[in-house]
């Protein structure tokens, strides 16, 4: 997506200057830059706390559904509610709850007092607070900036969450294996007490941000018209009536079923059981993951312009290849070979992710955007982690190879599958959401 030079100075260039000479749009950043750090620290060491707790995948599953189910449940409620008010506050009031919970769970880790039905109910709240996060995230940039500046602004807040997944896991990984005992239980848990701390220090900055910052709907919020409930229904109505949305979402929520959960369940798994470095090596397998989603949003444009608005087939093929790199986890033992298959499977990802992130964005009208990037979130952030539930009993009849392999070909054979469909082929067009 790299705009040609004008006198040696990109397009680019001058659009993310004229980004940052926009005050509340360097607060935003800022804030969220620090979070999206934070929030790795607990991506690594929630898994990790579950595993040393009871040593059993399931309960990690379990977790992770937890906090998928309120998330799956309010998430459709959450963008119908941003649609109707400032996305500001719902961001506001829903980050300050993530960062309350956050901070009890370092408490009672830091003093030894955590138990498994304390992080069963912390992860409730959790999943329910990020299903009005979410949403309101992706309709707060619109209300900031000019039509011209949206494009290098979402293009910065991607590249930032994936740089913070390059760098977040690593330190997280080492912040937990310094403060840590080695052994199977869990004997000494400062490192990850003190990981779980960061990410809650990380949501203040956020927090310092939303509150100095003011968009349009603060004071000129929407009128209402009819219910909560009726904005959700008039948004999945507008939605279905996509083909070429709806064939996209429905394709994803089937990915995310037999893929994401496993995927989900099993690197940790994998880091505990098979690798060399312990928490380390999980820390090590995430930020090559995200160092990999980091290359290949850099180089989206690229695979978008060679297809020439076949962005349907480019997706398709990207997951049949990702689809074989996944199975190849299956043989992995050692830290590096895992790091390295990861990255493969982030460039792929990250290709697909800008592509289709930026083909909704032209293709949805902003009075529809809250309420059909919650069902699209819904179908990664709701569906996935339900999965993970159904892959730690699984691992209970089936080793941890099979569950790799039996992921990874699920991707390849399902996009294979799907070449037939014309809606899924037919991605590329831009058309805007008629708004009801």
């Amino acid at each position: 997506m790299a705009a040609p030079p004008v006198c040696g100075v990109t397009l680019a260039d001058k659009a993310h200057a004229s980004v940052f000479a926009n005050r509340d749009f360097r607060l935003l950043f800022g804030g969220s830059s620090i979070s999206m750090l934070g929030d790795q620290f607990t991506l690594v060491a929630l898994p990790w706390l579950v595993l040393k707790l009871t040593g059993d995948p399931a309960a990690l599953g379990m977790v992770l559904a937890m906090m998928a189910l309120p998330r799956a449940a309010f998430m459709l409620i959450g963008g119908a509610l941003v649609d109707r008010m400032s996305p500001r506050r719902v961001l506001l009031g829903s980050r300050g709850i993530n960062a309350a919970l956050i901070a009890i769970l370092a408490l009672l880790v830091l003093t030894n007092s955590v138990h498994m039905w304390m992080v069963y109910g912390l992860a409730l709240g959790i999943g329910l607070s990020t299903a009005f996060a979410y949403p309101a995230g992706s309709a707060i940039l619109p209300q900031l900036m000019e039509p011209r500046q949206l494009q290098p602004a979402n293009a910065l807040f991607m590249g930032t969450r994936q740089l913070s997944t390059f760098v977040g896991p690593v330190l997280a990984g080492l912040v937990i294996s310094a403060g840590s005992g080695h052994g199977r239980a869990l004997t000494d848990a400062r490192g990850m007490g003190l990981a779980f701390s960061i990410d809650a220090v990380s949501f203040l900055f956020s927090l310092a941000s939303l509150l100095m910052i003011r968009i349009h709907s603060d004071y000129h919020p929407p009128a209402p018209r009819g219910g909560v409930l009726a904005d959700v229904a008039a948004g999945i109505r507008a939605i279905w009536s996509d083909l070429p949305l709806r064939a996209f979402i429905l394709y994803a929520a089937v990915v995310s079923v037999f893929v994401g959960g496993p995927i989900q369940v099993g690197l940790p798994v994998l880091a505990d059981t098979r690798l060399d470095l312990g928490a380390a090596s999980l820390g090590i397998l995430m930020t090559a993951n995200g160092g990999g989603i980091l290359i290949g949003s850099l180089v989206s444009g690229i695979g978008t312009r060679l297809m020439r608005g076949r962005l349907g087939l480019m997706v398709l093929g990207i997951d049949c290849l990702a689809g074989l790199v996944l199975a190849g986890l299956t043989l992995v033992h050692a830290t590096l070979t895992g790091a390295l298959l990861l990255a493969g499977v982030g460039v792929l990802a990250g290709v697909a992710q800008i592509a289709i992130f930026s083909w909704v964005q032209q293709r949805v009208a902003q009075e529809m955007m809250g309420r059909t990037m919650s069902v699209l979130l819904f179908t990664f952030m709701g569906l996935g982690p339900v999965s993970a539930a159904a892959a730690g009993f699984l691992l209970k009849l089936i080793p941890l190879p099979a569950l790799f392999a039996g992921a990874g070909l699920a991707l390849s054979v399902i996009a294979l599958t799907c070449l037939s469909s014309p809606q899924l082929r037919s991605i590329g067009a831009t058309r805007p959401l008629a708004a009801t």
